[in-house]
C-alpha cells in the first residue's frame, strides 16, 4: 500500500491556520473567477459520487473547470466494477492512476479514507454515510466569516436531525475550535450522537452542559437537548453553572443551522414533529437578526417564505461553494502553497491514543465500511479512547464500541492454565498495559483462543 498524500476526510485533517488560509485564497478567487483559468491546466480530478447529490458534486466540478483542469465522473455504482464485486481498494488504486486527485462520495462511513489510504493520491471526503462532510463545513464557516466577519464568541443553533446529518458532525467540531457555543436543538429521536458530544468533551476544550427534562416539543420549536461553551480566551475553561442555560437561552442566537431529516438513512421512515422554519417560528427576539443557513436540499423543514428574508443566508452559503472548492483543490493538487503562519488551535487537543487491531472486535456500526467491505484487505482498527470503562471508537466511521471482555498477552509463561480473560469492567483493565491488550467481543471468541474465563467474569470453569 502507497503512503497516501494530504487529504481531507475529517475536518480535523486542517488546522485552524490552513482554514484560515484556504479562506484567503478562496476570498480572492471569488474576486476574479475568470482569472483563475489555467492555473490547474493538466490536471485531472475524479469525481466518484455513488449518492445522489447536485451542489457538491457540480460545484467541485465547476471548480477544477474554472481552474482550467479536466473532470473524470463516475455517478452510478452500478455502472463501475464495484457491482461486479470490486473492493473500494482496487477501484481506489485503479482512478488513482487515473487521475491527479479523487473527490468521493459514498454511503458507507469510512469509505474516503479507503481511498486515501490506497489510490497515492489527495482524496477529498465529499460525504461519508452519515459520518463527515468536511467540503460543506468549509462552505459553512467561510459563510459564517463573510456574513459575521468571525466565529470566535458566536451563538450558533444546530437545529433538526443531529444524528444523520453528517454536516452536523464536522460542523459541530469545527464550530468548538474556532471558539463558537453551540445549541443542539434535535428533533425528537434525532439527537447528536454520544461519539461526537464525547469527542467534543474530550478532545476540545469547552464545557457542555445538557438541558433535562425537555423531551416533549412545543407546537412550533424544537427543544433544548444541549449547549456547547468553549472559552472566550485561549487559557480561560468555559465555567458555565447550570443556571446559566437559562441565560443562554435569552441571549441572540448568531446563525440557525437547519438540516433535513436524513430519511435516506433511517431504517424507518421516521415519525414524530419535526417542525417548519418559518417566520412564525423566528419571530422571537433572540432570532431577530439571526443569520438563517442550510447546507440543502431543503424539503418541507423550511418554508418557501424564508427566501426572501432578510436573514436567509442559504443560496449565498451554496454559491460559494465554487470558490471555497476551488481554494481546496489547488491547495492539496500543491499548486498553491504559500507559507502559512500557523495559528494554534488553542481549543483543540489532538491525542494519539493507543490503536487496536484485531477481529475479535468489530464495529457496531452496520454502514461502516469494515461491515461492508471484505476482512481479506480492511483490518478492524479502533482507538483506545478511555481504559476505565473501556471505550474504542473505530477509526473510519468514529462509532465507539465497548467490549465485554479482555485478557492480556502476557500470560504466565505461556501456561494454558493462566491464560485468562477477564470482564472488562474488573480491576484488570487497570492492570493491562494496552499494548498487551487482547479485546473479545464475546465468550465464544475468547474460548475459540483457548483462554479461560476467570473469576472476573463470574463463570469459572473447572
Amino acid at each position: 500500500m502507497t503512503e497516501a498524500p494530504r487529504s481531507l476526510i475529517t475536518i480535523d485533517n486542517l488546522s485552524n491556520g490552513e482554514i484560515n488560509h484556504l479562506f484567503e485564497i478562496a476570498g480572492e478567487m471569488a474576486a476574479d473567477i475568470p482569472g483563475q483559468y489555467g492555473i490547474a491546466r493538466g490536471k485531472i480530478m475524479a469525481s466518484l459520487f455513488f449518492e445522489p447529490s447536485t451542489r457538491t458534486r457540480l460545484s467541485f466540478e465547476t471548480a477544477m473547470l474554472r481552474l482550467g483542469g479536466s473532470v473524470i465522473t463516475a455517478s452510478d455504482v452500478n455502472a463501475t466494477s464495484m457491482a461486479k464485486g470490486e473492493s473500494i481498494a482496487d477501484m481506489a488504486r485503479v482512478v488513482g492512476s487515473y487521475a491527479d486527485i479523487i473527490v468521493i462520495r459514498h454511503p458507507w462511513e469510512g469509505a474516503a479514507k479507503i481511498v486515501a489510504d490506497y489510490s497515492g493520491k489527495p482524496v477529498i471526503n465529499a460525504g461519508d454515510g452519515g459520518h463527515e462532510h468536511p467540503t460543506q463545513t468549509l462552505c459553512d464557516l467561510f459563510t459564517l466569516k463573510q456574513e459575521r466577519h468571525t466565529i470566535r464568541g458566536l451563538r450558533i443553533a444546530l437545529w433538526g436531525d443531529l444524528k444523520y446529518g453528517r454536516t452536523i458532525h464536522s460542523l459541530a467540531y469545527a464550530l468548538a475550535r474556532f471558539g463558537a457555543t453551540i445549541h443542539f436543538r434535535p428533533a425528537p429521536g434525532l439527537e447528536i450522537p454520544e461519539y461526537v458530544l464525547r469527542k467534543l468533551t474530550t478532545e476540545y476544550k469547552g464545557e457542555l452542559k445538557r438541558r433535562e427534562g425537555l423531551q416533549t416539543v412545543e407546537e412550533g420549536t424544537l427543544p433544548l437537548d444541549a449547549i456547547y461553551v468553549t472559552p472566550r480566551s485561549p487559557h480561560q475553561l468555559a465555567m458555565m453553572p447550570d443556571v446559566s442555560l437559562e441565560v443562554e437561552l435569552e441571549k441572540s442566537v448568531d446563525a440557525l443551522y437547519v438540516t433535513r431529516m436524513q430519511r435516506e438513512r433511517m431504517k424507518a421512515n421516521g415519525s414524530g414533529s419535526y417542525p417548519i422554519v418559518d417566520k412564525k417560528m423566528l419571530k422571537a427576539k433572540e432570532f431577530e437578526k439571526t443569520l438563517v443557513m442550510h447546507p440543502l436540499p431543503r424539503v418541507n423543514e423550511l418554508a418557501q417564505e424564508m427566501d426572501g428574508d432578510r436573514r436567509a443566508g442559504y443560496f449565498k452559503q451554496a454559491a460559494w461553494g465554487v470558490p471555497v472548492r476551488m481554494a481546496l483543490l489547488t491547495y492539496l493538487l500543491g499548486i498553491k502553497q504559500p507559507k502559512i503562519t500557523e495559528e494554534a488551535d488553542s481549543l483543540y487537543q489532538h491525542r494519539d491514543y493507543p490503536v487496536y487491531t484485531g477481529d475479535s472486535v468489530k464495529c457496531p456500526n452496520a454502514m461502516c465500511v469494515t461491515s461492508q467491505e471484505s476482512e481479506k484487505y480492511l483490518a478492524h482498527e479502533f482507538s483506545i479512547i478511555k481504559m476505565e470503562p473501556l471505550i474504542l471508537r473505530c477509526v473510519y466511521c468514529e462509532h465507539e464500541v465497548r467490549p465485554p471482555f479482555i485478557a492480556s498477552s502476557e500470560w504466565h509463561e505461556g501456561r494454558t492454565d493462566t491464560k485468562k480473560y477477564h470482564d472488562s469492567n474488573s480491576h484488570w483493565i487497570k492492570e493491562i498495559k494496552p499494548e498487551n491488550l487482547i479485546i473479545f467481543g464475546n465468550e465464544s471468541e475468547a474460548k475459540t483462543r483457548g483462554f479461560k474465563p476467570s473469576h472476573y467474569t463470574g463463570k469459572v470453569e473447572g
